[in-house]
């Protein structure tokens, strides 16, 4: 009897660009407990650098899925009913918003980029929720990722911080939503980690050692840090444990 603690769990896990993505040091602690794992990606240009990781990681589906193109969630989720029939948890690493809306002061963000962060950022969650409860029949966990620009004004985040704090506002209400199915739905709040979708906050690298400064360790946080936050929160370990934000960001968050 393996001692693992992700033994017999199966995981879907969106947002992996590379094997620099937060959503991939999860990945990489989730099968090293044992779990099997559904990887999607964004596109044929992105695939090549996501195939590679999910081939590492042994991951028995592997789909395209952008959210905003009609009809591929749904070809996601019918896919890990055919292979798996049930599923157990979801870790959603989506966040978008056109570069000159995010470098824009918020009184200057366009309806059309709003919408497009609300829609990638947050309501692909809410979709993937309503999708998942069908088939986690004996409960299961949901995680995203937010940020500590959901709380304040910090940097240049501007629309992203908006469209972070609706994600944890979801959050909230989904736990709420679908706590008697026994399914469990939290959030995740990093510090700043140089990925590639954070290489495009304006002035970043200022903000990694702003942020480095302002840690109580005066470090900054690993994709693995963030990859043992999952662990928990998708194993049976996090059992009483829903609409939370959890940051993983080295005291940042209540420095101030």
């Amino acid at each position: 009897m393996s001692n693992k603690l992700m033994t017999d769990k199966k995981i879907l896990i969106v947002g992996i660009a590379n094997d620099k993505s937060i959503a991939y040091g999860c990945a990489k602690k989730l099968r090293e407990q044992g779990a099997e794992l559904a990887i999607t990606y964004l596109n044929e240009k992105a695939e090549r650098f996501v195939r590679p990781l999910a081939e590492e990681l042994e991951a028995s589906i592997f789909m395209p899925l952008d959210v905003t193109v009609p009809g591929q969630m749904d070809e996601v989720f019918a896919e890990i009913e055919r292979q798996w029939g049930a599923f157990d948890g979801l870790i959603h690493s989506l966040a978008f918003c056109p570069l000159e809306d995010l470098h824009s002061p918020i009184s200057e963000c366009s309806r059309e980029g709003f919408l497009q962060a609300m829609d990638v950022s947050c309501y692909s969650f809410i979709e993937m929720a309503s999708k998942s409860k069908t088939l986690m029949p004996n409960g299961g966990s949901l995680i995203n990722f937010s940020y500590l620009g959901s709380a304040l004004a910090t940097g240049d985040y501007n629309i992203m911080g908006c469209a972070k704090a609706s994600l944890e506002a979801a959050t909230r209400y989904l736990a709420r939503d679908l706590g008697p199915k026994k399914i469990r739905v939290n959030s995740i709040s990093p510090g700043t980690i140089p990925t590639r979708a954070a290489g495009g906050i304006k002035d970043f690298e200022t903000m990694l050692e702003y942020n480095k400064q302002k840690a109580v360790d005066h470090q900054l946080p690993t994709k693995e840090e963030v990859g043992g936050a999952a662990l928990y929160y998708l194993s049976d370990l996090s059992s009483g444990v829903t609409g939370t934000i959890h940051y993983v960001d080295h005291g940042v968050c209540i420095v101030g």
